[in-house]
């Protein structure tokens, strides 16, 4: 029974690798301890916090601790770890090892936070709309996280010897050889960064791509642009299709247009003629739904001496960009005009043709 009791407290004593099982375990309970220690932290000091930002009027604070909640509940992860190992009496190989554990976990530490900082500081560039899209910032928001990411990543790397140089010379020459098949590609990339830049389109536009599409954008990815049809088929534009095609952006209008040819009787008479154009331009100056002549040209004249009628020409814009409101206008004027021309004793022509037969004596 001796012996056994000293070949466990040998083994007790020598534990795992050399370390004494003693300091193993309290390592462990300093670990479960700053376990414990993160949960209060985010139940008491995270909330609280967040309780304190909701009572300002900014938004910006609720933004950044949000964006925080999760680089500030690993901190006394980072932390317990660094403590327990620190406590270990380790050997020279574990010691190497912890180091690196170590700095890995605060290289991480670090770029969490910078990569969480962008969500705070592009709520603050998207107030920049004027200036820039706000589909090119969040296109810009997502390369700069992936940009965080890389060097993070690498910066890991580094810490356990493992060097970057050689890995990013390979995928240099890989990319020479992917950029030579994927020209289509970056075709499309250029595309769409310059649909942003430009400022052609945005996300809730009716477009029109001749002979492609129209519809409603939905979004404007990398590669392609989504574009509901009025049928709510979506369409997936690729982007080089926007630079190649003329692009018609309907919700950029000012206002619509009512352009129309209205056909009378040839033996409508001249009081009649006058009196018809009068009342009809009176209607659309004195409506409200017209703009007026001097911001938009506005005409009601006798155009010309059709075949079968005499044209009055109806040229104005309509106030409203709604497609289902210039209808509505439209469909007043309509009702209007038929009104005045009944009114004034006058009828609408139509295609016609007079024969005239000679009769031989």
């Amino acid at each position: 029974m001796n012996d056994f009791i000293e070949i466990f407290l040998s083994v007790w004593n020598q534990g795992v690798f050399g370390v004494n099982l003693n300091n193993v375990l309290i390592g462990i309970i300093i670990l479960f301890i700053f376990f414990i220690f993160r949960s209060l932290f985010s139940k008491i000091v995270i909330n609280r916090l967040k309780s304190l930002a909701k009572r300002s009027k900014t938004k910006i604070d609720d933004e950044v601790l949000e964006a925080f909640n999760g680089p500030l509940r690993f901190v006394p992860i980072v932390i317990g770890v660094y403590i327990s190992t620190q406590y270990i009496d380790l050997n020279q190989t574990l010691e190497s090892f912890t180091i690196n554990l170590n700095r890995s976990l605060i290289t991480i530490q670090i770029f969490w936070f910078l990569y969480k900082l962008i969500d705070p500081l592009s709520f603050l560039i998207h107030k920049l709309g004027d200036v820039l899209t706000n589909d090119l910032i969040d296109w810009g928001v997502r390369i700069l996280k992936f940009i965080i990411f890389v060097i993070g990543a690498a910066a890991v790397l580094e810490v356990w010897g493992i060097k970057v140089g050689p890995i990013l010379a390979g995928l240099g020459l890989l990319s020479v050889a992917v950029a030579l098949g994927a020209q289509d590609l970056f075709k499309n990339l250029i595309s769409g960064i310059l649909i942003l830049l430009e400022k052609r389109f945005q996300n809730g536009d009716w477009i029109k791509v001749e002979n492609v599409v129209e519809g409603t954008v939905e979004k404007i990815g990398f590669r392609s642009t989504l574009v509901r049809r009025f049928d709510s088929s979506p369409v997936m534009v690729p982007n080089f299709n926007f630079a190649e095609n003329a692009v018609t952006n309907f919700s950029n209008m000012q206002n619509r247009r009512v352009y129309w040819t209205i056909g009378l009787e040839y033996k409508t008479t001249h009081e009649q003629l006058k009196n018809i154009r009068n009342e009809i331009e009176s209607y659309i100056i004195n409506s409200g739904n017209f703009v007026k002549s001097s911001e938009q040209p506005l005409f009601v004249r006798i155009e010309k001496f059709s075949d079968s009628s005499i044209d009055l020409l109806i040229y104005c814009f309509v106030k409203t960009k709604a497609w289902g409101e210039w209808l509505s206008i439209k469909e007043e004027l309509a009702l209007e005009v038929k009104d005045i021309v009944e009114n004034n004793k006058a009828g609408f022509a139509f295609p016609s043709q007079s024969i005239y037969i000679e009769k031989n004596q």
